[in-house]
C-alpha cells in the first residue's frame, strides 16, 4: 500500500489534476457540451425549447439516480474502481449518442450518462477530500482544482464540437452533430487512461465504525436548500445562454469564443476561491457564490428583455457575464464538499457528499424544464434566463442561514 501511495504523496497537484479529468468528463463533456450542440440539434430534429431543455433534465434525472445509488455501489467496489468505471461508462454513452437521431434513445443515453456522471462526482469528491487530508495546508486549492476540471471539458468542447460539426456538413453526414458525440466519447476514454494510475495512488478513507451515527440532515438544511436553488438556477444558464446569444445576433465564431472564455474562467477559478473555501465553515461561501451567479445570469437576460442593441459595450457585458459565471459556478459545488470536510468526520463524507449531490441533481431536474417551458412562452429565452438568475439569488439568501455544525451543536 505504501508504494502505491507514493504518487499521491509526492505529486499532490498532478493527482488533483488527474481527478479533475474525471470531473471534466462528468460535467464538461457529458453535461455542458450539450449547450453548444443544442441549437444545432434543435434545428435539425425540430425540437421545441421544452424538448431541448428536457434533454438536460434527462441528464439531471440520471444524475439524481446516480447520486442516490452511489453509497450502495461503493459497498460493492473500492472508491478508486468506482471512479474509473464510471468514467468509462460515461464515455460509452456519449459515443452512443452519436449513433442515433431518435429523441427517445437520446433521452435514454442522457439519463445513463447522467447516472455515471454523478458516480464520478461522488467518488471524486471523496477522493479529493482524502487527498486534501494528506496535504492539509493545500486542501482548498486541491478542491478548487478538482471542481475546475469541467472548465477543461468546456474549452475542449468549444474547439472540438464546431470542428466535427463542420466536418460532418462538409462530408454530407446525415446529422452533422453526431460526429461531435463520437469525438466526446473518444476524449472521455483518453482522459480515463491518463487518470488511472494517479487516482489509484490515493489512500482509501477509513471504514465507518460500528455504532457510528451519521451527521443528521436537519443540521444542514439551509445549505442544502441553497444548493438546491443553485441546481435550479445555474443549469438554465448553461443550457440556454448560447441559444439566447444566437438570438441576439452573435456570430457562431463569437459564440464559440464566448464558450471557450467561460471554460478558461472555470479553469482559473481553482486558485481564486481557495482561501475562502478554507476559511468559511458554514454557508457563507455558497451564499456569496450563488449571489454572484445570479448577477451573471441576469446580465444577458436583461439585455434581451429590453432589446438592447449589441454594441461593443453590450458585447463586453455579455463576455463579462460569461467570465463571472465561469469563475464562480463550479466553486459553488466545491463549497459544499468543503462544508462536508469542515463539519463531518471522514466516515461521513460519502453520506454528506451524496446528500449534496442528490439535492443538486433534484434542482437540475426542475431547472431546465421550467426554464424551457418559460422560454417556449411569450417571454422567450430571456424570461427563462431571468428565472434562473432569480433562483440563484434566492439560493444565496437561503445559504446565509447555515452556521457551522460545531457552533450549532453548542447552541
Amino acid at each position: 500500500m505504501k508504494s502505491s501511495s507514493v504518487f499521491a504523496n509526492k505529486h499532490p497537484f498532478l493527482t488533483a489534476i488527474s481527478l479533475a479529468l474525471g470531473s471534466a468528463i462528468a460535467l464538461g463533456l457529458a453535461r455542458f457540451s450539450y449547450g453548444l450542440l443544442l441549437p444545432i440539434m434543435r434545428e435539425d430534429l425540430e425540437w421545441s425549447y421544452l424538448v431541448a431543455g428536457t434533454m438536460n433534465t434527462a441528464n439531471a434525472l440520471g444524475y439524481f439516480i446516480g447520486a442516490l445509488s452511489s453509497p450502495a455501489m461503493m459497498r460493492r467496489m473500492s472508491v478508486h474502481q468506482f471512479f474509473t468505471v464510471s468514467a468509462i461508462i460515461t464515455g460509452i454513452f456519449l459515443f452512443l449518442s452519436g449513433c442515433t437521431d431518435q429523441t427517445t434513445w437520446l433521452f435514454i443515453y442522457r439519463v445513463i450518462a447522467g447516472i455515471a456522471s454523478a458516480w464520478i462526482f461522488v467518488a471524486g469528491g471523496v477522493l479529493i477530500s482524502q487527498l486534501g487530508t494528506i496535504h492539509a495546508n493545500q486542501s482548498g486549492l486541491m478542491l478548487g482544482i478538482f471542481y475546475a476540471g469541467p472548465g477543461l471539458g468546456i474549452v475542449l468542447s468549444s474547439a472540438i464540437l464546431p470542428f466535427f460539426n463542420d466536418w460532418g456538413i462538409k462530408i454530407a453526414w446525415d446529422h452533422s452533430w453526431q460526429l461531435s458525440w463520437y469525438a466526446l466519447g473518444v476524449v472521455c476514454f483518453i482522459f480515463t487512461v491518463i487518470l488511472i494510475r494517479p487516482v489509484y495512488s490515493i489512500p482509501a478513507i477509513p471504514p465507518k465504525q460500528a455504532g457510528h451515527s451519521a451527521t443528521p440532515l436537519k443540521s444542514y438544511i439551509p445549505v442544502l436548500a441553497g444548493y438546491f436553488m443553485f441546481g435550479v438556477g445555474y443549469i438554465g444558464y448553461m443550457t440556454f445562454v448560447v441559444a439566447l446569444l444566437k438570438q441576439l445576433g452573435l456570430a457562431s465564431s463569437t459564440l464559440n469564443i464566448f464558450y471557450a472564455v467561460l471554460g478558461f474562467a472555470v479553469m482559473a477559478s481553482s486558485r481564486l476561491w481557495s482561501r475562502m473555501l478554507d476559511r468559511f465553515k458554514g454557508g457563507q461561501s455558497l451564499a456569496i457564490l450563488n449571489t454572484l451567479l445570479g448577477i451573471a445570469s441576469l446580465i444577458p437576460a436583461l439585455i434581451a428583455i429590453y432589446d438592447i442593441p449589441v454594441s461593443h459595450l453590450i458585447l463586453f457585458s455579455i463576455f463579462g457575464s460569461g467570465i463571472l459565471f465561469g469563475a464562480v459556478f463550479l466553486s459553488a459545488v466545491a463549497s459544499t464538499t468543503a462544508f462536508v470536510k469542515h463539519n463531518m468526520p471522514s466516515s461521513d463524507w460519502v453520506g454528506g457528499i451524496t446528500a449534496f449531490t442528490s439535492i443538486f441533481a433534484a434542482g437540475q431536474i426542475v431547472g431546465p424544464t421550467i426554464a424551457g417551458w418559460i422560454s417556449d412562452g411569450q417571454g422567450g429565452l430571456a424570461r427563462g434566463l431571468l428565472f434562473s438568475g432569480l433562483a440563484l439569488l434566492l439560493g444565496g439568501l437561503i445559504a446565509t442561514r447555515q452556521k457551522p455544525l460545531s457552533l450549532s451543536a453548542k447552541k
